[in-house]
């Protein structure tokens, strides 16, 4: 009977304080005028930024916060701070978020929906974050097991997190999934927008040093009209927010005068964004540029060589191929079996381990005129890949000739270019 008394008053007291920690929250999230809850498959993080640089920019006192590749709170100044977790993460983190960074002059809160499952999805928008607007960047296929297997099951679960008497932006593009999402979101009594790609002009592409997607910020322009903020405002608030780690800087040198251009899409893994992605470059290319893909493949991930094997032969169609790493012959077997010329695919990887002078001398020979596209696919990390890492990284825009590269950097350790790529990335970013 004791311990019985004894469990009840430790239950009282835990909903007691929770009850506490409740109505200060909602007391906190009240205080907030905007609050914008991203969700979506793709693209969070990057959204989540462009949203906080459009209203920062705009004159809106903005806390921003992204989950993605790496866990960041953005200040007001637009400066940001890792977020340290002493566990695993939680949506518990949203509170302390809110609680930690907002306060009585904060304009806007921007944050990244951190739930997968429908349910806490659910709690997440309507218990902590009550975010007035909710942006569903799209809707692919990504977290089968809890989410649905079909896009109508996936565009459902996203749902969960549509606000109540609030608005909805999406940039997904797909008819019936956009009707299912405006019904959606009428059963709560919100409003739809869609963000179109066509408000964004090719003009409005340039001066990104890294891949942004029209879709993306197509969704930043939505709130700038939705808040009176003039589109060039919108445009330099996006330019200049810092984007997120996990993002595909382009990078570009000349290697034998030939142009080369760089872009590492290796995080990339599914077949709907690659295509997308792989589209999305032709702003930084020019019409005639060789377009060669590198495939990129793991001991560990046989599975993802054979699905990419078929999205380069039947989807993408670039005009070469190199293989990198392991399954180079399965690999291309099965993208002759595909109909890809066999002529048109390179083997370069752990068949012939090359130097990084043997790898570029092939790349450059490849390319018909004066520029060449180099696009990074599957997987990051093999050897002949963080070679090339390491020469983008050390040589951006310089002129190389021939003899500048037989230093092979095949003696650097794994772990040291790694280090070295990282830390090129983080001071990229700040530049």
């Amino acid at each position: 009977m004791i311990g019985f008394l004894i469990a009840v008053s430790i239950l009282v007291v835990l909903m007691w304080r929770w009850h506490q920690m409740k109505q200060r929250h909602d007391s906190r999230i009240q205080q907030l005028p905007i609050r914008i809850h991203v969700n979506g498959i793709r693209g969070k993080s990057t959204v989540t930024r462009l949203i906080g640089g459009v209203l920062r920019e705009g004159g809106y006192q903005t806390v921003a916060k992204t989950t993605g590749s790496a866990a960041r709170i953005i200040f007001p100044d637009g400066n940001e701070a890792p977020i340290q977790r002493r566990g695993a993460p939680t949506i518990i983190e949203q509170i302390d978020i809110i609680e930690d960074f907002t306060s009585p002059s904060t304009d806007a809160l921007v944050i990244e929906c951190m739930a997968i499952s429908p349910l806490y999805q659910r709690i997440s928008q309507d218990q902590i974050v009550m975010g007035n607007i909710t942006i569903i960047t799209n809707v692919r296929e990504d977290h089968q097991d809890v989410m649905g297997q079909s896009l109508q099951e996936i565009a459902d679960s996203l749902s969960n997190t549509i606000p109540y008497h609030g608005l909805l932006i999406t940039a997904e593009d797909r008819e019936d999934l956009l009707d299912q999402l405006n019904r959606n979101t009428k059963a709560r009594d919100s409003e739809f927008l869609y963000a179109d790609p066509n408000w964004v002009s090719d003009e409005d592409m340039k001066g990104f040093n890294y891949l942004v997607f029209k879709e993306n910020l197509s969704i930043g322009l939505a709130i700038a009209k939705i808040f009176n903020i003039p589109h060039d405002v919108a445009m330099r608030g996006m330019r200049k927010s810092l984007p997120d780690i996990g993002v595909v800087f382009i990078e570009r040198t000349f290697v034998k005068a030939k142009e080369l251009i760089w872009a590492p899409m290796f995080a990339v893994n599914d077949r709907e964004s690659t295509i997308i992605g792989i589209k999305a470059l032709q702003p930084y290319h020019l019409p005639d540029s060789t377009r060669i893909g590198i495939l990129n493949n793991r001991y560990d991930r046989a599975v993802r060589a054979t699905k990419f094997a078929e999205i380069a032969a039947l989807d993408l169609k670039l005009d070469y191929y190199i293989t990198f790493g392991a399954y180079e012959a399965q690999v291309t077997e099965h993208m002759v079996e595909m109909g890809y010329p066999r002529e048109r695919i390179f083997n370069m990887g752990f068949s012939k381990n090359p130097t990084l002078e043997e790898i570029l001398d092939q790349i450059v020979n490849l390319i018909e005129g004066n520029q060449g596209l180099l696009i990074g696919l599957v997987n990051i990390h093999t050897p002949q890949a963080e070679l090339l890492m390491e020469f983008f990284h050390r040589l951006k825009g310089e002129e190389v000739e021939s003899s500048d590269l037989s230093a092979d950097l095949s003696h650097v350790t794994e772990s040291v270019r790694r280090r070295r790529y990282l830390i090129s990335h983080l001071l990229s970013q700040k530049a």
